[in-house]
């Protein structure tokens, strides 16, 4: 087998072993066809299998109750971005966004360009650079908002909500970066989306659950066909031809999940790996200085953190590329390093990434 690196990826990322294995031996030959699954219809009963797993297997692992609907679609999270203002903010409903980082803040973008002033800002902490999230009594909410929309995972500064903003209205969450990172409670949220190259498969798929009583808030009849959820989910996300592979590593990823013991188990290994680089990083205050200002605030899937000198930092990243530990740049607006540690990698990278960290300390603290 061929060379594989420790992938700290921001997105796309790295994907579990055995998932893309089990691709590669079906590659040329897929379930009998004598074909890939690249090749053939989306309409044969070979792939509409591989479809229907996949959607099922999103509900089991995610416990999602009977009035939720799953959809597979593409565009990633910018389109999600427009898609969810286009359906539910008809009629004049008003909307509140949390901003808490740069994916946030253009999904709230986006809103204003649908929904003008009828979307509202209500938290941010821009003011700090986004280094943490908002307190209880900084929520600014409006009782007449159909939603309240976050996102769940700030990839890029290295913030998570462990616990969900604290509103009766439905939730609608941009889960892109940290979806099944562990089990929690779905029956809060009223739309959760999540562009599947972070911790479910290969860029290319959006996964989209919507709950049924917000699906018939997406009453507008003169959208574009393709921007109506209504229509995806009456069509079992087969309205146009869906990203055959994509849906293929998802079911694969998804399947594979299950086989480890499901969210419980992802999550017992995420709180592992979160312990072991958050504790190298404050055994070493003066070498390794934290992006993030609360430590209840920080991320189990992306860690930023900052050395001493920006000539520190490039020996970092060159030496662990060296040692086969790829994609720990920050990023660009931030800087420094960031590490992201989603679902595929394992406790042991982990182990070896703070092994490294603990070396590279002792030669040049």
């Amino acid at each position: 087998m061929s060379h594989r690196v420790i992938n700290f990826y921001a997105g796309p990322a790295g994907l579990p072993l055995e998932p893309l294995k089990r691709a590669q031996d079906e590659l040329l030959d897929f379930a009998g066809t004598g074909m890939s699954v690249m090749e053939i219809s989306h309409r044969a009963k070979e792939y509409d299998a591989v479809h229907g797993e996949a959607l099922s297997l999103v509900r089991e692992l995610l416990g999602l109750p009977a009035n939720f609907k799953v959809l597979l679609l593409q565009g990633g999270a910018h389109l999600s971005f427009a898609m969810i203002p286009l359906n539910l903010l008809q009629s004049g409903r008003k909307a509140d966004y949390v901003l808490t980082g740069n994916w946030a803040e253009k999904a709230f973008k986006e809103a204003k360009l649908v929904g003008g002033d009828n979307v509202r800002a209500a938290a941010s902490t821009k003011d700090v650079k986004f280094a943490r999230l908002p307190k209880a009594g900084e929520y600014a909410w409006n009782s007449d908002a159909a939603y309240v929309h976050f996102t769940s995972n700030n990839t890029v500064e290295g913030t998570q909500f462990k616990e969900f903003p604290p509103t009766d209205k439905p939730l609608i969450c941009d889960m892109s970066s940290d979806i099944m990172w562990r089990p929690f409670d779905v029956s809060k949220f009223g739309l959760i989306y999540a562009g599947a190259q972070k911790n479910l498969g290969p860029s290319g798929v959006t996964v989209v659950i919507i709950r049924d009583d917000i699906l018939e808030m997406c009453e507008a009849q003169d959208l574009p066909s393709y921007l109506r959820f209504k229509i995806h989910a009456e069509k079992n996300s087969l309205y146009n031809t869906p990203p055959c592979f994509g849906v293929y590593i998802l079911r694969n990823v998804l399947a594979y999940n299950k086989s480890i013991g499901g969210l419980s188990a992802i999550e017992a290994n995420n709180r592992k790996k979160g312990e072991l680089l958050y504790g190298c990083i404050d055994r070493h205050p003066g070498f390794f200085k934290p992006f993030v200002i609360e430590n209840a605030d920080r991320s189990f899937m992306n860690v930023d953190f900052f050395l001493p000198t920006e000539e520190l930092t490039d020996m970092f990243v060159k030496e662990a590329k060296k040692n086969g530990m790829v994609g720990l740049k920050g990023y660009r607006d931030i800087g420094g390093i960031r590490v992201s540690t989603y679902n595929a990698v394992t406790v042991d990278n982990v182990a070896t990434l703070t092994a490294f960290m603990e070396d590279f300390v002792k030669k040049n603290g």
